[in-house]
């Protein structure tokens, strides 16, 4: 299947406009990672602690953002997490302790400070567990169980823990909820030292920041290393020229791709990577099918000037380079709009990627080739020029002369 047949478009011959844009983008970016956002580096790479937390209504990221500030927790990073209709925002505290009670300390930190002020001293149902439940109902004991307390008061912590999760997504707005799932005294017991906050804290995760310099670490190998290797590969297949002009292209377009994250102040995480990594190989096979149509075109147009052949190969593979690209974007695409907050970051990556990966084999690598070749054809010229110049004959040996 063909989209165009027979096109002659002169690509070579907007390789400014080209080199406008590629130059207007990586500037913008590299600005963006050395003053403006910098790199927005992830948890996994800079350590520190996330609190998932889910809202009854739909929250106030600026309110939220006000109170934890009040608290003491300044300049937090808080964004919504997976569909609107959860109500959840994901907080980054930056806390980096690597101990079993940063967790407990993390959770801690959020309950303290979104809690209401009319609180007067009572525990909130929605953050509190079923051993935290247990304990509290057999040091009340409000069915009076004595010694079967135990068991019977953890069973029933357990069930009215299971409903608030599972029936009611975390959030009970009412303890009155409870009426059809325990006891009526156990019911009255509790209504008389807990409250039902808007808020439940779901999970609190952790990176220290001596994992998160070695995730650093092996991501920075990790890219260096898929270049430095396809760059031995073409160097075989081809010639080093071809290999430098791909490994360039997937620079260009590696440094664009991480430009955009910083300009949109989005983080780049271990899925961000991932996604890096997979544009690297698109857009350094993409790269090898042009190249491969110029070495081919090559031998057969043996007298048409090098810049000729690979306009004629560009316009060659377009059709093959616009369907694949184009179905692939699309996929990515429908991964970023429908596949949820945890895939964001990797789907946004390979849509910037795809484009940026599709447009360099065409813009950068390709051009490269030619301006090499071509600084080649002059410096072979003037050093043929400088040969037919010189004079010949002479010699600056020193000749003695016997009187």
């Amino acid at each position: 299947m063909e989209l165009f047949r027979n096109t002659n478009i002169d690509f070579l011959g907007k390789k400014w406009y080209f080199l406008a844009f590629s130059l207007i983008f990586s500037v913008a970016g590299i600005c963006s990672m050395l003053f403006w956002h910098h790199i927005p580096l992830g948890v996994e790479f800079r350590g520190g602690t996330l609190v998932y937390v889910k809202f009854a209504q739909t929250p106030d990221l600026d309110q939220i953002r006000h109170v934890l500030d009040r608290a003491g927790l300044h300049d937090p990073r808080i964004q919504r997490f997976g569909p609107t209709s959860d109500n959840e925002v994901l907080v980054d505290l930056g806390m980096q302790e690597t101990s079993e009670s940063a967790l407990d300390q993390g959770k801690n930190t959020i309950i303290r400070a979104l809690e209401p002020p009319n609180a007067e001293g009572k525990q909130d149902i929605n953050n509190t567990g079923a051993a935290s439940l247990q304990q509290y109902l057999m040091q009340k004991d409000p069915q009076h169980l004595g010694t079967d307390a135990e068991q019977r008061y953890s069973a029933l912590a357990k069930q009215i823990d299971d409903f608030r999760n599972k029936e009611r997504g975390g959030i009970l707005t009412s303890l009155d909820e409870l009426r059809g799932v325990a006891p009526v005294e156990v019911v009255s017991a509790l209504q008389q030292d807990f409250y039902t906050s808007d808020f439940v804290v779901r999970n609190v995760e952790i990176v220290g920041p001596q994992v998160g310099s070695q995730l650093r670490h092996q991501a920075i190998m990790a890219t260096l290393y898929s270049l430095g290797g396809m760059l031995v590969y073409l160097w075989f297949r081809f010639e080093m020229i071809y290999g430098v002009g791909a490994v360039v292209a997937c620079l260009h377009d590696t440094i664009i791709t991480v430009g955009f994250f910083s300009l949109l102040n989005k983080e780049i995480s271990l899925t961000v990577i991932a996604a890096i990594l997979t544009l690297i190989g698109y857009s350094m096979n993409d790269t090898i099918v042009v190249f491969d149509r110029i070495r081919e075109n090559i031998k057969l147009l043996r007298r048409e000037p090098l810049a000729d052949i690979v306009n004629k190969s560009i316009n060659q593979t377009l059709s093959r380079t616009i369907l694949t690209s184009g179905l692939t974007f699309l996929t990515v695409l429908s991964l970023y709009v429908f596949g949820g907050e945890v895939l964001r970051g990797f789907s946004l990556a390979l849509v910037i990627g795809i484009l940026i990966g599709t447009y360099s084999s065409i813009a950068v690598a390709a051009p490269m080739l030619v301006a090499y070749q071509d600084w080649r054809a002059q410096k072979a010229g003037r050093v043929a020029v400088q040969r037919m110049s010189s004079p010949r004959g002479k010699t600056n040996d020193k000749v003695k002369v016997k009187a």
